[in-house]
Order: C-alpha cells, then sequence, then structure tokens
C-alpha cells in the first residue's frame, strides 16, 4: 500500500514535476493514451488496482466507522485547468486503521469517477489526505441532481473560472463537515490515483449516501473545467469492495 514519494499535491490533481507533459480529457491526451505519453505514466496502462471503479458486489465486512476530525478552514480555491482543488489549513483529519490521516485538499469531478452499481453520478468530491509516511486515503463523495448545495454555492462564488488562477478563501464553507454526508456509511476497495501518473496503494473510502447539486452548478463547474473531467472505470480484476 506504501506510495511514499508521491507528490501530495498531484493527487487526483497536476503535479508540478508533470507539467510540461501535457495530458487531459480529450483528443491525443486523454485517458485511453494516459499510459503511452510519458514512460512515467505506464501504470496508467499496466496497472491491475487503478481507479476509479464501477462498485457493483461488495462483502459484508462490518467496516468501523470513519473518524474525522475535520476541524480547520478551507483557505484557497484554485483552477488547475483539469480539475478545481480546495486548500485547507492543516489540522484536520481521518484515523482509519489507527492511522492518522492528514487532509491535504479536495477537489471535483464531473460527471462522477466512480459508479455505484452502474450508476454515474453528476458530481463527485474527493477529499484527499496523506498519512506521515505518504500513504494516502480518498474520501469520495458523490453529488446527485436536486436541489442547489448551499455549501457548493459558496465555493463556486469564488470559484475561478480559467486555469491557473485562484481565489482566497476567507471564511469560505466553514465547517466541512457539511460537505459529507449524515449516513456516513462507505465501500472501501485499494486503488490508484484516477490521474497520470496513476500510482497504486491509494486507500479508497466512497461514501454510499449522494449530497444534491443543482444543474445550474454543475454546469458552471463543467465550464471552469472546459467540458467533463472524469477518468473512465477501470477493471476490478482481483480486487474485493468491502462495506
Amino acid at each position: 500500500m506504501s506510495v511514499s514519494g508521491i507528490v501530495i499535491a498531484n493527487s487526483m490533481a497536476i503535479a508540478d514535476n508533470q507539467k510540461s507533459i501535457q495530458w487531459g480529457y480529450t483528443g491525443h491526451n486523454s485517458p485511453e493514451n494516459w499510459g503511452s505519453l510519458s514512460p512515467s505514466y505506464q501504470m496508467c496502462d499496466i496497472g491491475k488496482n487503478q481507479s476509479p471503479i464501477n462498485i457493483t458486489t461488495s462483502v459484508d465486512a462490518n467496516l468501523p466507522s470513519i473518524k474525522f476530525n475535520y476541524k480547520t478552514l478551507s483557505t484557497e480555491i484554485l483552477n488547475k485547468g483539469q480539475t478545481v482543488q480546495v486548500n485547507v489549513e492543516s489540522g484536520s483529519s481521518i484515523v482509519v486503521d489507527g492511522v492518522t490521516y492528514a487532509l491535504k485538499q479536495y477537489h471535483f469531478h464531473t460527471p462522477s469517477e466512480n459508479h455505484i452499481a452502474g450508476k454515474s453520478f453528476p458530481l463527485e468530491a474527493h477529499f484527499v489526505h496523506a498519512d506521515a509516511k505518504g500513504n494516502l486515503a480518498v474520501i469520495a463523495v458523490m453529488f446527485a441532481e436536486g436541489k442547489a448545495n448551499s455549501q457548493l454555492a459558496e465555493l463556486w462564488q469564488k470559484m475561478p473560472m480559467k486555469a491557473g488562477e485562484n481565489s482566497v478563501l476567507k471564511g469560505d464553507v466553514k465547517n466541512l463537515h457539511s460537505l459529507l454526508p449524515q449516513n456516513q456509511e462507505y465501500y472501501r476497495f485499494n486503488g490508484s490515483l484516477t490521474t497520470p501518473p496513476c500510482s497504486e496503494g491509494v486507500k479508497w473510502m466512497v461514501m454510499k449516501e449522494p449530497l444534491t447539486v443543482s444543474k445550474e452548478q454543475v454546469e458552471k463547474f463543467s465550464l471552469a473545467v472546459n467540458g467533463t473531467n472524469n477518468r473512465p472505470v477501470q477493471p476490478q480484476n482481483a480486487r474485493i469492495i468491502i462495506r
């Protein structure tokens, strides 16, 4: 499971040391070609535990609750080109299997990357965490179309619409718990980064209960990332999904 050495800022986003290698979601740079864009991206082609996946069957393992300790503020929202990312003050974390993973950032994909029972959602949030050794754990939250999401509305007001732009957040989204569902049951599996270099050894936890997002909110996000920014689902192979 060790992914020591992965640059945390690259988790499902753009790593500074990879900016010179163009990858994206359309044309020659689209996901089916990632593995051939650079030798450092070969895991996108040859990996056996790639993310995202379609969660169809799972084993009841009576998973313990995730211990959320989200207590710091969102500080900055950035348009990274391939996604919109929100940075947070240090001090927020989760505890999984007795290990503390610090929250580094969260970002969004449209439509959802992971599917649940074949269902795709219009928006998915990824909360990216790392332990002291650099191992990653990602919490995925789905958004189903419905009423406008008040917490996203606060972020979207400051969301930069052009790649490379950023906005300072001063108290916006004061309570990160508001971006988590009340029912915190989840699916768990071993996976990878969903963007190049597609490194494996990432602990994935996909929340079962979705939040809501309005069609207009999804459309605004789509404009910010110039369309869609989801990697297609990958083969599950021999992996077991537990719940």
